[in-house]
């Protein structure tokens, strides 16, 4: 051949090879394991290789009849070149690295973009992702308008974890089930990265819907076809739209039929001590089975008593009463607080033996859809709250107890004896555990309670009301001192020292009587020696505890601004 011809065949060659790959490509990807995205790019492709094949058909009959030049052949595939060209390089690459799903779409698109100075490959290429992305956009309309993902080949961005089931929200306390059910893969289709995490809790809201049996769905009027291509991504809007309304009708499902502010409230009550009294009821009636040793406490003696004092108070006018149940764990709450923290924090020691009252707590059974909320991991947060409230009550009962003995002795003569300093040491431990009582509900727990529930009025979307819940057990956690581990070490050590001294009281108080009454001067003296250096070391150690917890509250009060509230009454307290 005639070197000009020869070169013109070796043009035409190429084309032959770009139709052999795009052929072999449409074969094996048009096999059921390949995924909906690959049929649907395969049969595109198999559309524009029979115009291929006609072209071919038409060019072979002008051949038979003598009209058709090696120059004409390559005028009639010249055009068809760059299409070629472009479709081969993205079937071979598709191959080569096994694209499913998304992964197909992106390269679609990015080849797309790459194109862009070839209008008529580019719109080519778009053509094909519109084609190719039919069957993935079916996928995400089933999941944006009613909460179901249909993917049987496992191409759609989002995962289903059905191992996870909403029942593990009250019993795992790492709230999984929220989070983990459905989850963004890392393939996600470029056009709509930006949008993955609207869809994404989209579904999972519609999902919930259906799982408490409310089966609502996107009504049809509000319900568009998706489309990539024209109509200016509307397809945007039409899940913005979808995330709108199922945002707005899982809030108000949870707030109106399954009463969330109700129920929060009911928790107040019983696990943030904002409903005392059948409190003071089960502590009563509880004292002997709390004050044995943690291994040795019946739980199920202590439910009962529960129910008992929750029947026979006005808590029984509660209808979520039923609810509470009570447990105990084997650790302190030092302890428990310290295999959450640094291995510096490990070491805890705790100052007083642990007996049920250290570990005593209530739980509160809570049903779904509610659980997403207050899941296992809020309920825990409540119970390290509701621990260190029910300790500082319990040290309050005991100095309370060790007043009435002092003011039992009011009018009997107790000049030259230990009794007024032993009283005014009462009156000021009293003061220090009242003190902190009070901060810790009305200056943490009531006002944070309060910003919440406001809050709560205005949520669009269950996220921000887990959002908001989760803020508010934080931020009172950190009020109530158990993130601050150093101040919370001298809080116990305090409260340790108060219970030394309101268990010691009845005897420092009848021996000091025993004292003035009896007539050996001998032993008196001996007696009121030992009665008085008592009184003074529980005296000394509670106030350089005292003097010593100001400091520490000055130093955190730089990060924790409401360390200083705490600090005034510390320090009042100390040089009273």
């Amino acid at each position: 051949m005639e070197l000009a011809l020869q070169e013109l065949a070796k043009r035409i060659f190429p084309l032959c090879e770009y139709y052999l790959l795009i052929d072999q490509f449409v074969e094996s990807s048009s096999q059921f394991k390949n995924g909906l995205v690959n049929h649907a790019f395969a049969a595109a492709l198999r559309a524009l290789l029979l115009d291929y094949q006609a072209m071919v058909a038409q060019l072979e009959h002008q051949f038979r009849l003598e009209r058709l030049s090696i120059q004409g052949l390559w005028f009639y595939c010249q055009p068809m070149m760059g299409s070629m060209r472009a479709l081969a390089a993205v079937v071979q690459q598709a191959s080569t690295k096994h694209f499913v799903g998304s992964g197909v779409l992106n390269l679609l698109q990015s080849q797309a973009k790459a194109m862009a100075g070839d209008n008529s490959v580019r719109s080519l290429l778009e053509k094909m992702t519109e084609c190719a992305s039919n069957a993935y956009l079916s996928i995400l309309e089933r999941w944006v308008y009613e909460g179901i993902i249909e993917d049987p080949y496992g191409e759609f961005f989002i995962a289903e974890n059905r191992s996870l089931k909403k029942e593990s929200l009250s019993q795992d306390s790492t709230a999984k089930y929220w989070s983990q059910r459905y989850s963004l893969k890392d393939t996600i289709p470029g056009f709509l990265a930006n949008i993955a995490a609207t869809i994404l809790t989209t579904g999972k809201y519609l999902n919930v819907m259906r799982e408490c049996g409310h089966n609502v769905q996107v009504p049809l009027s509000e319900r568009s076809k998706l489309t990539i291509f024209g109509s200016n991504h509307h397809y945007l809007e039409c899940i913005k739209a979808a995330h709108e309304f199922a945002s707005i009708e899982l809030v108000n499902l949870i707030k109106d039929k399954y009463d969330l502010v109700g129920r929060l409230r009911s928790i107040k009550h019983y696990l943030l001590l904002d409903q005392g009294d059948f409190l003071v009821h089960f502590m009563d009636i509880a004292r002997e089975e709390l004050n044995k040793k943690v291994h040795e406490v019946s739980v199920e003696k202590l439910q009962s008593l529960l129910d008992l004092a929750l029947r026979t108070t006005a808590a029984a006018a509660d209808p979520c009463h039923e609810d509470l149940t009570c447990c105990v764990d084997r650790a302190s709450l030092l302890t428990t607080l310290g295999m959450h923290k640094d291995s510096d924090s490990n070491s805890i020691e705790d100052p007083v033996s642990i007996t049920g009252l250290e570990t005593f707590s209530l739980s509160y059974k809570v049903q779904w859809p509610l659980s997403i909320v207050i899941s296992k991991k809020a309920l825990s947060k409540y119970q390290l709250i509701f621990r260190f409230l029910f300790h500082c009550k319990h040290v309050e009962r005991q100095l309370c107890g060790a007043w009435q003995i002092h003011q039992g002795i009011r009018s009997m003569n107790s000049k030259g004896t230990a009794i007024p300093r032993s009283s005014l040491l009462c009156r000021s431990m009293l003061k220090f555990i009242s003190s902190l009582l009070h901060y810790l509900t009305f200056e943490v727990l009531e006002p944070n309670w309060h910003v919440m529930h406001d809050r709560l009025q205005s949520t669009r979307s269950v996220d921000e009301v887990i959002q908001h819940h989760e803020f508010f057990l934080d931020k009172c956690l950190r009020g109530c001192l158990l993130l601050l581990p150093d101040v919370l070490k001298k809080m116990e050590k305090l409260k340790s020292v108060c219970l030394q001294y309101a268990a010691a009281t009845q005897w420092l108080i009848s021996s000091s009587i025993d004292i003035n009454s009896q007539s050996h001067p001998q032993k008196t003296m001996i007696r009121d020696t030992i009665v008085t250096e008592s009184i003074f070391n529980f005296e000394r150690e509670f106030n350089t505890e005292l003097q010593s917890l100001g400091p520490v509250l000055s130093k955190g009060s730089q990060a924790e601004p409401y360390l200083t509230h705490l600090s005034q009454w510390i320090l009042g307290v100390s040089k009273e």
